[in-house]
């Protein structure tokens, strides 16, 4: 679905890099469903929370049920998971709305020089917009729009980065010579959540015939928490499996 395209401008060689897709890796992790467990069942068991995890598959599947249902939240907060992620800045600026339960370190261009990589979309992203905000739905775009999308932008990009390139030349500071780049230039960042703060997060920013409050996210942002919650479902089944059958609201 995604694809990199490079763009040759015949005049001066510049270079730039187009970008359909994104990239999300889990980097590191400690989260397991056991996390959940031994950190309810202290609550009724005290020191011994520890020996209960293994004791009854069952048992341990209904707890997970039970705290997600009645939005008992605390437990799953006792994990960590910690994803590199590579994306447009314009997703980054919605990303970052999530506050608590994450943290993050993203590149600087203060500290370094931007690399050339755009996003434009491709031909499944829909393009259109109908109706009136709270009430609006997208529709397919034509040939032509999408033919005027990747044009606009792949001009517009073009002309940035060149006028960022000699601005650097010139010696201008980077953290001034920036000011000229878009927002569809790509960068990356490490976030680092826990599953409740990963759930709340996916409840927002992702759309599924399962859940209970429906969300309307823009797609770029909702193709990273796509590929965040298929690395997070491995590594914690019965809590993805709660869930979903709890209409994929956070507890």
């Amino acid at each position: 679905m995604g694809r990199t395209l490079r763009i040759v401008t015949p005049d001066d060689e510049l270079k730039i890099d187009l970008r359909s897709d994104v990239t999300v890796e889990l980097v590191k992790h400690s989260a397991a469903d056991s996390d959940v467990l031994f950190a309810a069942r202290v609550s009724t068991v005290g020191e011994q929370s520890l020996d209960e995890l293994n004791k009854d598959p069952e048992r341990s599947k209904g707890l997970i049920n039970f705290l997600m249902r009645d939005r008992h939240g605390s437990p799953f907060e006792h994990n960590s998971m910690t994803f590199f992620i590579s994306a447009p800045i314009f997703v980054f600026r919605e990303f970052m709305r999530h506050r608590v339960g994450w943290s993050y370190n993203e590149e600087s261009g203060r500290y370094r020089e931007l690399q050339p990589v755009f996003y434009v979309p491709d031909t499944s992203r829909k393009l259109v917009q109908q109706g009136r905000p709270g009430k609006y739905v997208f529709v397919e775009g034509t040939p032509e729009q999408h033919e005027s999308v990747h044009r606009g932008m792949e001009e517009s990009y073009r002309q940035a980065y060149r006028t960022y390139q000699e601005m650097l030349a010139q010696g201008v500071a980077r953290e001034v010579a920036r000011a000229v780049l878009p927002v569809g230039l790509f960068s990356s960042m490490y976030a680092t959540c826990n599953a409740r703060s990963l759930m709340h997060f996916l409840g927002l920013r992702t759309q599924h015939e399962l859940a209970k409050v429906p969300s309307f996210p823009q797609r770029e942002i909702e193709m990273v928490g796509e590929k965040m919650e298929a690395e997070w479902a491995k590594l914690m089944p019965l809590t993805y499996a709660a869930f979903n059958a709890n209409g994929r609201v956070a507890p």
